[in-house]
């Protein structure tokens, strides 16, 4: 069976005899249907373009894109979708029952980010930057297509995390669209640089606090997954190789994010000053704007930018090689100071070591001295994912917790989330709601991230038993954790926000 045939049909276009090897030629794509227009009276359709036109007459939109761009970037979405401007550039798209909400959390902040991003890497390229909000079925968190960023719109349920994210989509405008890598094999060129231009635009808004705050939260992330899969899987690679059937996917993990981030980094503190390496970045993009690079023409525009780092060969510094950052597989061979951050993280240690003491009941009255009333997103999150990472808890805490067992909650429906929050309800006594659950809620869910649910389910039913069939109806011994064949641990925070 061909893994990939969820994932639709090819196209195959065959050039005709008399155009020549290498010569220029137009594809037009048409979207019909047999029995009514391209577009059914209400429906709005939009394009990943920077032209659009409507013909009421013929019920036909028609989209022009005036830049090249990778296949991967062009994207088509027709609903129930109307507009609101948010700026002098930018609209959101959303059903109507959300776009009060997505209006008032993104008015006049995309352009202050777009503004931002401009003072730091140069023009934007594109025109236009618009939003349009998908169903919580949307597999992804986002994704970057040129001109028209697509968003779940469940993350309007968390100011932060929705900053965090379109900040990151405003980023690839310039690393990725702009600038694309030339293979799947060396994402990190388009997700480790946009990690970091979202937080130096992050910096520049919200505060140097904040970025490492978010950093520090998306690096436990990382080490968790290290911890799982090993420190000799090849995934963590930056150059990872895709080898014949192997499913470009599954190299969209968090080390394409956080060690393609940490590298950059570490590059930026090569140069000593980071506003000398936002410079380069400005003329890396200038230079290779529209077309496709690999991870050499980043290095070497560098060096060459940086003479006197050339000169110094900080390219071989024992242990620190480019090449070692690229090829070896375990965690980033440096990692950013994150002090900056500590009047935001610190709170969360010490709650964190106050939870995790013996006898709780010592502890518990300078726990709630602790106010976290007034805590950011992101301290929650990283305070919860720290109290799991240490379960189990000590005797009586789960006293405290009334009886509740803690699980990652995030925005439901992304893979990003989803996954994550069913292996954190299999790990424990709570394998029979999580079936429950998802018996509950699979309709709802995109037929890819069903699958992958599935797989989590099924792990202890039995040679070809599938969540659903006679088995489902016993308890399962579903085995996740430490306790998994390396299939179902591979899964755990490896598909994030492009």
């Amino acid at each position: 069976v061909d893994p990939f045939t969820d994932y639709g049909s090819s196209l195959t276009v065959t050039l005709p005899p008399e155009l020549q090897a290498h010569q220029p030629f137009q594809v037009i794509l048409r979207y019909t249907s047999t029995d009514a227009p391209a577009a059914p009276s209400g429906v709005q359709v939009l394009m990943s373009a920077t032209q659009s036109t409507y013909v009421e007459e013929e019920g036909v939109y028609r989209f022009h894109m005036e830049h090249p761009v990778p296949a991967y970037l062009v994207a088509l979405v027709a609903g129930d979708l109307q507009p609101a401007d948010i700026g002098p550039r930018s609209r959101v798209w959303a059903e109507p029952c959300l776009l009060p909400t997505a209006t008032s959390k993104l008015s006049g902040a995309v352009e202050q980010w777009l503004s931002a991003a401009e003072r730091l890497y140069g023009p934007y390229l594109w025109g236009r930057y618009d939003i349009v909000f998908l169903p919580p079925s949307f597999p992804i968190v986002a994704m970057e297509n040129p001109c028209l960023t697509f968003i779940i719109s469940s993350i309007l349920e968390s100011d932060e995390f929705l900053v965090i994210d379109v900040i990151h989509e405003v980023a690839h405008s310039w690393f990725g669209n702009a600038v694309t890598n030339a293979t799947w094999e060396e994402m990190w060129l388009s997700e480790g640089l946009a990690t970091y231009a979202q937080r130096r635009i992050t910096t520049e808004t919200h505060g140097a606090a904040f970025t490492c705050l978010e950093t520090a939260f998306r690096l436990d992330a990382l080490h968790r997954q290290m911890k799982l899969l090993g420190e000799d899987s090849p995934v963590s690679k930056l150059q990872v190789k895709l080898e014949p059937g192997v499913n470009p996917s599954h190299l969209m993990n968090l080390f394409t994010y956080e060690k393609g981030y940490c590298f950059v980094y570490y590059l930026s503190q090569l140069c000593g000053d980071p506003q000398r390496f936002d410079d380069f970045l400005r003329a890396y993009v200038d230079k290779y704007k529209f077309t496709s690079v690999v991870a050499q023409d980043l290095l070497d525009s560098f060096l060459t930018f940086f003479p006197e780092l050339k000169e110094q060969s900080v390219d071989c510094r024992a242990g620190l090689e480019f090449e070692r950052w690229l090829n070896a597989t375990g965690p980033p061979l440096a990692e950013p100071d994150l002090s900056q951050g500590s009047s935001l993280t610190r709170p969360v240690e010490a709650l964190f070591q106050l939870w995790t003491a013996e006898p709780l009941d010592q502890a518990a009255a300078s726990a709630s001295a602790i106010d976290i009333s007034k805590w950011r997103t992101f301290q929650t999150a990283l305070f919860l994912d720290r109290l799991l990472d240490g379960s189990p808890l000590p005797q009586g805490e789960s006293r405290s917790c009334q009886g509740r067992p803690v699980t990652r909650s995030r925005p439901q429906m992304s893979r990003m989330y989803t996954i994550p929050l069913y292996e954190d309800l299999c790990t424990g006594a709570l394998k029979s709601f999580a079936l429950e659950v998802f018996y509950q809620t699979q309709g709802r869910l995109h037929p890819n991230l069903r699958r992958t649910i599935q797989q989590i389910l099924s792990q202890g039913l039995g040679p070809g038993a599938e969540p659903g069939g006679a088995a489902a109806d016993s308890e399962p011994g579903l085995l996740l954790g430490d306790e998994a064949p390396g299939g179902a641990i591979s899964l755990r925070d490896v598909n994030v926000s492009a």
